[in-house]
Parts: structure tokens; C-alpha cells; sequence
């Protein structure tokens, strides 16, 4: 214990994916570009600055890769086989303990197989870590799939400074009981000094069931942490950190003019209609994608929305394909678009443009700039960082947002229109009250929406972060 051999770097980022893609081919040379996405654009600037580090698997099963620089950033492969694919992530992380933490909305499955995978691939990532970090460095774990790693990091070096940042829901202590691996789950993650949550429910999901699985002591949101002989090994903290978009990104393209011109394109291709309504989201069942086209094809149906009027924009960027719940999703999703259509679409108009594809972040923003109305009707989500960056595109501080209460966003949006989104008779109620919202409504609810957004972006989420982890260690030294 605490042996381990230490590394050079004094920060170190671990999370399940490296923060680049691999450049094809056909587009060069071959070799690395920095994925799009808020954790590496808020993570990148304390990487230069503090010499630091990101361990992650770098996309490819089945292939070693050498630690190398990218973007000022020193990137350090953690190799994955096919099987450890299958069985670590879309097994355990994503039919187990996706549904798990989402509700429930899907059944979980639960393998030992799985689990013995889950623990191999958590070690792994550990001792990547652990081999790569500096004596006293700062480790900072991100989300589910690596839960165990702050428990066997702390094992081989508890001179290490260990968050664990968690951008999912937790659920409540009811739900995790069906957890077989539940205890070692909670004390994986009290291996951390610092656990951050999206919402406060989470964080008191999470310290409910550390006392109820383990007995622990917890007392204003902390948790004394004991050793195999009964003492104290350190105290670890649970604490909301609600995280956010690159504003600054998105609000650059809202005024590029090249942006700008493509929105005026997309509202011209659909005929100009007098509300463009969208939603933006992963084909994933926890999205509430369904319930959304059901109250909409409703709507059509009972002359409430007339398809001349109104067009609605689905984007579903493709998710797990592999996943059999996945598949039949998706064939539910086309089917009723299909059937939408099939009843209400003309020669000029059509109801639903149903999208399934991913597109680059300024075509994201066009689309922004074109919707009057952003559906956002997830039945459970962390946050959902959709709902951010419409309102921050919405410079002129128009349109109109739809959004789910079961969403971490709705803490911090509450002028949003909130809904929820089991509720199919009050969803259709709201979409009305957002295609029919004043400018005046609209201005001042948008205005106080972009208030926070600009105020919390996703550079000062992780400064909080890592203040409050110092301030801790600061504390537990004195």
C-alpha cells in the first residue's frame, strides 16, 4: 500500500474516453483531433496550466497505443479487447447501471460476468492513474463507468488528492437496493475527497444510501471513511456541482454570419413555416423522445397544430447501436415519424423531419437560431447541456423552452416552460402555451434563462470543482 512507483504529472484527468477522435484517412494524414464537448474545453486550460495528464481509452478495441501529445495535452491509452467493449460498457455500464441510475425506465440487468469486467477495467484505469501521477497530484475521476477507481487509487497512493465527478442522476436509495454490487459501488466512490453530483437529490441520494449499505457516518453532507481496523482513513465529501457549456463557443456562432445565413436556410427549406419546434438528443429511451412525438402527433390530429403552420425538427444523433434496447427504440422512434407523416404531411409541408445523425457543433447552432420552440422532455437526465446552449444561442433573447423537471437543467432554467413529460395531456398543453407565448413572455423568460447559463459556464464548473477539492485538502491537513 502507498508504494506505488509515481509519476510526472501533477494533474490528471480519468475518464473512460480520451478527449480526441482519430482523424480517417481519407481526411489526411491520419493521427488526432480534440473531441467537440464541454468537459475537454473546460478541462484544457488547467491542463496546460498545471502540467497535467488524461488517462482514457483511446476508441479502438484490440489495439495499444503509446502515450502521446495532443494539443498541449499528454494523453495516455488505456487498452481495451473487444470482449472488455462488450462486457465492461455496453454490459455493466450501460445495461446495468445506465437504467439503474436513470429510474429504472428500462429494466437492468444484472451479470456477475459483467461485474468481475467492470472491476478488471477500474483497475486498470487506477493504475494508469496511479503510474502517471506525481506525488501529491490532483486525480480527477469522471462518471459511472469508473466508480471503483477512487477506492483502489486511494489503496496504492493515499498521497494522491482524488475527485470523482458523477454526470448522471444517482438514484434513490430504493432503486440502488437492486444493486447485487451495491456496497462495493458506494465504497468505491468514498474512495474520493470530493464526490460531485449534477443536482442536490443526487448528492442525498448518494449519502442515504452510503448510510444505509454501509453504515456510514455521515454529518452535513460528509462521510467518515474507515479503514479495514475500524479508523478513520480520511472524510469524503459529496457536494452539488451542476455542470454547463462552453457559453463563449456558442455564442460566437450564434453571430457568425456563415451560422446565421444557414439557420435563414433551414426555416426556407420547411417552407417558412410560422414555428419551427425542435428537439436535439441522443437516441437513448431516457430522452423521452416517444412522448414528445405522441403528444405532437395528437396535437396535428385534433387541429391544434396544422402542419402548414408548424413543423417540427428531430434530431437523434445515433447511440449503442449495438444494444438491443437500442435497435428497438430506434424502429419504435421511425415508426411513428413514419406514421406522422404518412397521415399529415402535403406536397409542400412535412410534419416531422426526423434526423438520425450527428452534426457539427455549428450546424447545432444553426438549428438553434431557426427553432422557435426547443422540446426538451427527457423522463430522467443529469443535466442536459441541449437545453444550455439553446438558451445561449438565443442571443436576441427569443424562442421559446420546453423542459422536462425530471432534468438537471430545470434547477438552474426555471423560467423555462417545465413539464412533465409523462404527463402527455399536460406536454401538449405546454407546447401550445410555447408556440403561443408572447414576445414580451418569451424576452423576459429567456433573459433571466441566459442570465445563468452566462453566469455558470462550464469553465467556472470545473474551478469550482477543484477549489472546493483544495479547500478540502487544506482543511483535512490542518
Amino acid at each position: 500500500m502507498g508504494d506505488a512507483p509515481k509519476g510526472d504529472y501533477d494533474f490528471i484527468v480519468v475518464s473512460n474516453r480520451l478527449p480526441v477522435d482519430r482523424v480517417p484517412a481519407s481526411e489526411g494524414e491520419g493521427g488526432w483531433r480534440r473531441s467537440p464537448g464541454g468537459l475537454v474545453t473546460a478541462l484544457a486550460p488547467v491542463m496546460n496550466k498545471a502540467d497535467g495528464a488524461w488517462v482514457g481509452w483511446h476508441g479502438a478495441p484490440d489495439e495499444e497505443v503509446e502515450a502521446f501529445d495532443n494539443d498541449g495535452m499528454r494523453l495516455i491509452p488505456v487498452t481495451l479487447s473487444n470482449d472488455e467493449v462488450e462486457l465492461y460498457y455496453e454490459g455493466f455500464s450501460n445495461s446495468t447501471l445506465w437504467p439503474l441510475y436513470h429510474d429504472v425506465i428500462a429494466p437492468p440487468e444484472f451479470h456477475r460476468t459483467w461485474w468481475d469486467v467492470y472491476r478488471r477495467i477500474n483497475h486498470r484505469f487506477a493504475d494508469a492513474a496511479a503510474r502517471s501521477a506525481a506525488k501529491g497530484a490532483t486525480v480527477w475521476v469522471q462518471d459511472y463507468q469508473l466508480q471503483l477507481v477512487p477506492r483502489y487509487l486511494r489503496q496504492s497512493r493515499p498521497d494522491l488528492r482524488i475527485g470523482f465527478f458523477n454526470h448522471i442522476p444517482f438514484p434513490p436509495p430504493e432503486i440502488f437496493a437492486q444493486l447485487p454490487w451495491r456496497r462495493a459501488i458506494i465504497d468505491g466512490l468514498l474512495g474520493a475527497d470530493l464526490i460531485g453530483f449534477q443536482r442536490p437529490n443526487d448528492t442525498a441520494n448518494f449519502l442515504r444510501s452510503a448510510r444505509r449499505f454501509l453504515g456510514a457516518s455521515v454529518k452535513q453532507q460528509q462521510v467518515h471513511v474507515r479503514n479495514p481496523d475500524g479508523g478513520i482513513s480520511h472524510i469524503a465529501r459529496a457536494e452539488a456541482f451542476p455542470i454547463s457549456i462552453d457559453v463563449d463557443q456558442i455564442q460566437k456562432l450564434a453571430q457568425r454570419p456563415d451560422v446565421v445565413e444557414r439557420s435563414r436556410q433551414i426555416r426556407s427549406d420547411l417552407g417558412n413555416p410560422k414555428t419551427i419546434l425542435l428537439g436535439v438528443d441522443r437516441l437513448d429511451y431516457t430522452k423521452g423522445i416517444s412522448h414528445r412525438l405522441k403528444a405532437y402527433g395528437e396535437l396535428l390530429n385534433e387541429g391544434n397544430v396544422k402542419v402548414e403552420d408548424a413543423s417540427m425538427i428531430q434530431v437523434a444523433s445515433p447511440s449503442r447501436e449495438r444494444v438491443e434496447s437500442y435497435r428497438l427504440l430506434r424502429e419504435e422512434v421511425e415508426g411513428t415519424v413514419g406514421r406522422i407523416n404518412g397521415q399529415f404531411d402535403t406536397i409542400q409541408n412535412t410534419a416531422v423531419r426526423y434526423l438520425h445523425h450527428s452534426y457539427p457543433v455549428e450546424e447545432m447552432v444553426a438549428l438553434y437560431l431557426a427553432a422557435d420552440v426547443m422540446l426538451v422532455t427527457a423522463l430522467r437526465d443529469g443535466m442536459n447541456l441541449v437545453a444550455k446552449e439553446y438558451v445561449a444561442a438565443r442571443i436576441n433573447n427569443t424562442g421559446a423552452l420546453v423542459l422536462s423537471e425530471f432534468t438537471g437543467a430545470a434547477d438552474q432554467l426555471r423560467q423555462a416552460l417545465l413539464v412533465n413529460p409523462h404527463d402527455i395531456d399536460g406536454l401538449k398543453e405546454t407546447i401550445m402555451a410555447a408556440i403561443n407565448l408572447s414576445p414580451a413572455a418569451s424576452s423576459r423568460r429567456m433573459r433571466a434563462m441566459r442570465r445563468q447559463v452566462l453566469d455558470h459556464d462550464v469553465e467556472r464548473w470545473s474551478q469550482d470543482f477543484l477549489i472546493a477539492l483544495d479547500e478540502k485538502a487544506v482543511r483535512d491537513d490542518r
